[in-house]
């Protein structure tokens, strides 16, 4: 009995320096980290009596000791110790997690836009996997898995009781094999049964064209290490293409599960002069941070319409929510995703690591982003367009009508789109067309950006090259603000920060 008495204090100090050592490189971090911002946040908690956690901790030093003896079969301590600190991670929140050395490893590889798998942002929910967004060009993206969908099935086991990481490593699987998801999607009565073949995903994470000959179109798939480069170049090659000026902007980030902070942060700076775009706030005022702007736009004030949907998650919520509180830009879509909380990655050992959800987004003026998303100023819903032709008698079909003879000479209009239904035979602008027509949202962004154009070109034109030259007046009278464009105007009422 005092062997066991003895082996089990030596067992006890071990899982109370493993409790208590491990927050060290979370410290470290804080006290590293040179963004941090001098800003009052809430008192913290009163300390716990420590009698109170010993005896939490012989608790769990008891059940250790039955499971690894009692359990039908054999675990080992490595295992238990692993599952027992993932489940502590995991009660707090669907994002925090431990990361042994595979899943460690996995992630790196993610950040750098290269891995194994289906190519799905999930997330749990009421016990279902669900989809927070397919990534662009992937096997899921290519099957028809849509954001929002609810994964109730792998090769029909149910998920129930697994945890994320667990259905996760199911979904991953040797490139070539095959893999059926169990779909339940809102608006369809029956589950739907998809069958994916695992690939390589390479994520592009910027795709980038130039629409209607002045509208330049940039697609953000998601946030990895090389992002905001990629969209400052692609705008650059945009501009090389263009034959005549630039008129906007349309930055699509539907469907966007997010990634980095700081390449999220990169991407609000370049269409961004000045002003904080995202301030970080967790439960110690080391823990909260502001990141600001810096000088300097690359579209010169030119308006953006950003494209959002319920796919839009976390880094992109941070540049939509950024940029419409600036009035930097038209936020135009649906409601995004609302994932609003900041998860550190924190090294535990060589090998392995903790994903511990820190802090909570916060956009310039202060809303929270957290399961409540960014509001589109203009709401449009997906949607399917129909013509509807009507016969209509027009002047040229009275008999004798003038220079009828000449219209008639003329060749007849077709639909490009409809006439040639062969993406690979199509023209740019065939092509271009048919992307408009399948893509509602998008087409009512270009609209937007032509709109803008048509009502204050010139005026903010003028503006833009007096502020350029130094000569812009300092405070507006009230008779100038009607010759402002409200995608440049400044934001006069900044809501409280909740």
């Amino acid at each position: 009995m005092m062997i066991f008495s003895k082996l089990f204090s030596l067992r006890f100090s071990f899982m109370c320096l493993l409790v208590f050592g491990s927050l060290t490189p979370q410290l470290a971090f804080s006290q590293d980290e040179e963004r941090t911002a001098g800003q009052s946040v809430a008192a913290e908690a009163p300390q716990e009596d420590p009698d109170d956690i010993y005896r939490q901790l012989s608790l769990f030093g008891d059940i250790f000791e039955r499971v690894r003896d009692q359990y039908v079969e054999e675990v080992t301590d490595k295992e238990l110790i692993e599952h027992a600190i993932n489940g502590m991670l995991t009660s707090l929140d669907p994002h925090s997690a431990f990361l042994n050395e595979d899943d460690f490893e996995e992630m790196q590889v993610q950040t750098k836009g290269e891995f194994g798998g289906l190519g799905i942002e999930v997330t749990m929910e009421n016990g279902f996997v669900k989809v927070v967004s397919p990534i662009d060009d992937t096997p899921a993206y290519e099957a028809g898995i849509e954001a929002g969908d609810y994964i109730t099935h792998l090769d029909g086991e149910s998920v129930i009781g697994l945890s994320l990481s667990e259905a996760v490593d199911i979904m991953r699987g040797k490139i070539g094999t095959k893999i059926e998801l169990t779909v339940r999607r809102e608006g369809t009565p029956e589950a739907l049964k998809i069958e994916i073949t695992r690939d390589v995903i390479k994520i592009n994470p910027v795709k980038s064209r130039l629409l209607k000959n002045d509208v330049a179109y940039i697609r953000i798939t998601s946030f990895n290490q090389s992002t905001t480069k990629n969209v400052k170049d692609a705008y650059k090659d945009i501009k090389k293409e263009a034959d005549s000026p630039l008129i906007g902007l349309v930055l699509d980030l539907r469907n966007n599960p997010g990634g980095l902070l700081d390449q999220a942060i990169g991407v609000s700076d370049l269409f961004l002069d000045k002003g904080e775009i995202v301030s970080t706030r967790g439960r110690h005022e080391a823990d909260t941070k502001r990141d600001n702007a810096t000088s300097g736009d690359i579209l010169d004030g030119l308006p953006i319409v950003v494209l959002i949907n319920g796919g839009s998650a976390s880094a992109s919520e941070i540049v939509s929510g950024a940029l419409q509180d600036h009035r930097r830009a038209i936020v135009l879509g649906t409601q995004s995703f609302g994932k609003g909380s900041v998860q550190t990655v924190i090294p535990v050992s060589m090998t392995s690591a903790m994903r511990l959800t820190t802090a909570r987004y916060y956009t310039p003026s202060g809303r929270s982003i957290q399961a409540k998303g960014i509001e589109p100023d203009i709401l449009v819903e997906p949607a399917k367009i129909e013509t509807i032709k009507v016969e209509r008698f027009k002047e040229a079909d009275y008999n004798g009508a003038l220079d009828k003879a000449e219209q008639a000479d003329a060749p007849a209009e077709t639909d490009d789109a409809a006439a040639n239904d062969n993406e690979d035979e199509m023209t740019e602008e065939e092509k271009e067309a048919l992307l408009l027509q399948k893509d509602y949202q998008l087409s009512r962004a270009i609209d937007l950006v032509k709109g803008l154009d048509i009502y204050v070109p010139q005026k903010a034109l003028k503006k833009h090259l007096e502020k350029m030259a130094g000569n812009a007046p300092e405070q507006e009278t009230s008779d100038s603000s009607d010759e402002q464009s409200p995608v440049l105007k400044e934001k006069e009422d900044t809501p409280a920060t909740e």
